[in-house]
């Protein structure tokens, strides 16, 4: 089982201005933190939103992340269950046994039976 402290959504969005009026101010949602993208938003009790800038280029993205205090033992703890962890090697991200860094934070994706993202986050 991943030992995730939270799960975050992730929205993609083409204007991070605007979308930090609409989800902070038109929804209400408490407004955390920026770095400088993404945007985290509170959600309830104990969920976050966290709406980042997808470049016109991109297809895809994470649909929603879990939360982690231990990125390598979750990492390897899901890839000996079977879990195919992707990796990448051109543009901005980079993995280094399926791990990136970004900014202060590391991350790792994987995708689900329908193909859906998902990440792994720590920091």
């Amino acid at each position: 089982m991943v030992s995730a402290t939270m799960v975050v959504a992730t929205m993609p969005v083409s204007d991070l201005g605007k979308a930090r009026v609409f989800y902070g101010e038109t929804l209400g949602l408490t407004f955390l933190w920026e770095n400088p993208a993404p945007i985290r938003f509170r959600c309830g009790h104990n969920s976050e939103l966290s709406v980042f800038r997808r470049p016109s280029t991109v297809t895809e993205h994470t649909l929603a992340h879990f939360e982690v205090t231990d990125l390598e033992s979750e990492v390897a703890d899901l890839e000996a269950k079977g879990v195919a962890f992707l990796d990448y090697s051109e543009g901005p991200l980079r993995t280094t046994g399926h791990i990136a860094q970004i900014g202060p934070a590391r991350a790792a994706w994987f995708r689900d039976p329908d193909g859906n993202t998902l990440g792994l986050r720590q920091g």
